[in-house]
């Protein structure tokens, strides 16, 4: 711990949501601490637990001087001490004031990694802070010493399921659900054997529709059956069985609705399976597909590249404004339901969807997919490096058959991976940052949801 004599001034707060503050004086004069619970502003004790030369790591253990911003966190299980929940990092921060966090480390991304500074700043994508996650991934872990069962996310920094009654990040009847789903676990006889529960949560004309899904290591036996039927009687939810990976997900029992989300907007309901990815919180993904297609701005007689295109989240929007889409995704199951999806909505003469390797797509693998008009760019984490450099390769070739899209619009899941992209596209690509805003996907964590837009340089149209 540091002495009874020195207090640190928290400057910032880090990707992660820890302080930021720096030492002033003594041996380590200058070096880097990053603080655990601290926010900008305050002036805190901190619980040194790992030192290296450059700088170290604690937790606030006193706070002399509260940052206005702080608020009660409003999770029980929330916290710095041993056993806490690890889902959540910011509660004790101001919704608000974590938006505003996300839109500095956005633009310090772009400016520091890429070397580029958007024209226009975009008001930030935000909702409920509480209730929104409809599609979580639980642990499970019957703990036999102790006679109970665990089921929720892990502790913070361990790989120990933390033991929660309580999740108000979940829908409310999920969240009111959890001892309830603890106990049913601990009566089972493959008890042992259940590594872990997904939550899927749809809508249907009747309201939502909650399905969990439970992974099992061994054949589910009669009894076991029964009491999954008896709870899903009980507390309104399916139950779907996943013996092994995502595509062995079936249903314990036919009847039910199935499971959609809605896109008013466009006038779109669209199909999903518990296991497909789609987006965690449905409101801010309404908001966002509907900002996407406007600052895209597709036109009645344009073609358009939907790339990692998923179930058609973008994809189909956008079939509603212009004269074709194409989806590229580099699974062929997910183009698969893709079709069947466009199919469903009436969109299949405006769709056609493809099976790539956006990882590994070159020059004239993009060439050969033709021009189009505009783009849009939904990758994972990883970003679309792969995709990017073709396209600056490809510009720098000057086929006459060719040319560069008008537009990009792309939408990130991580602003590092966005500013390497960014920083390629204007730097080499001649392409210039329109416009840039945070999306909060993820209210009181640390993930920063975004979406760029990049607009040929009047030099290079």
């Amino acid at each position: 711990m540091t002495s009874a004599e020195e207090w640190l001034e928290v400057e910032s707060l880090d990707l992660d949501g820890q302080g930021v503050a720096h030492r002033r004086a003594g041996e380590g004069a200058g070096k880097v601490v990053f603080v655990e619970g601290a926010l900008p502003g305050e002036r805190v004790r901190v619980q040194v637990v790992r030192r290296k030369n450059q700088w170290e790591q604690g937790a606030a253990v006193e706070i002399d001087r509260p940052s206005p911003q702080r608020v009660a966190p409003g999770c029980p299980h929330f916290g710095l001490h041993v056993g806490a929940c690890g889902g959540c990092k910011m509660q004790h921060l101001h919704p608000a004031a974590q938006v505003a966090v996300k839109q500095r480390v956005l633009e310090d991304n772009l400016r520091h990694l890429a070397k580029v500074v958007p024209e226009r700043m975009l008001r930030p994508i935000e909702g409920p802070a509480w209730g929104y996650r409809w599609r979580a991934r639980l642990s499970v872990r019957h703990v036999a010493r102790k006679g109970v069962v665990l089921v929720g996310f892990h502790e913070r920094k361990s790989r120990y399921v933390a033991d929660m009654t309580r999740c108000p990040v979940l829908p409310p009847r999920v969240d009111a659900m959890l001892p309830a789903l603890r106990s049913l676990v601990g009566e089972m006889d493959a008890r042992d054997r259940l590594p872990q529960i997904e939550l899927a949560v749809g809508e249907s004309a009747s309201g939502t529709v909650i399905a969990l899904v439970l992974r099992h290591l061994q054949p589910m036996g009669d009894a076991d059956r029964a009491r999954l039927r008896a709870f899903a009687d009980e507390h309104g939810v399916q139950w779907w069985l996943q013996p092994r990976g995502p595509d062995s997900v079936h249903r314990l029992d036919d009847d039910g609705p199935e499971l959609a989300y809605a896109l008013p907007a466009f006038g779109l309901t669209i199909p999903f399976r518990p296991t497909d990815f789609t987006q965690v919180n449905p409101a801010i993904n309404r908001v966002l597909v509907d900002r996407a297609v406007r600052l895209l701005d597709p036109q009645p007689r344009e073609r358009v590249i939907d790339w990692f295109c998923g179930l058609g989240n973008f994809t189909l929007p956008l079939a509603t404004r212009c004269h074709e889409v194409l989806g590229i995704e580099g699974s062929e199951a997910l183009v698969q339901r893709a079709l069947e999806n466009a199919a469903r909505s009436g969109l299949a003469a405006r769709t056609s969807f493809m099976v790539r390797n956006l990882f590994d797509i070159d020059a004239g693998a993009l060439q050969s997919l033709g021009r189009a008009d505009r783009w849009l760019v939904d990758p994972p984490r990883e970003g679309a490096f792969a995709l990017v450099k073709a396209l600056v390769d490809v510009q720098a070739q000057a086929a006459p058959d060719w040319s560069p899209p008008r537009r990009i619009v792309y939408v990130s899941c991580n602003p590092a991976t966005l500013a390497r992209d960014a920083g390629l596209l204007v730097h080499q690509g001649g392409w210039q940052c329109s416009a840039a805003g945070v999306v909060n996907m993820f209210p009181h964590t640390a993930h920063v949801e975004s979406v760029a837009v990049f607009d040929r340089a009047p030099s290079c149209a």
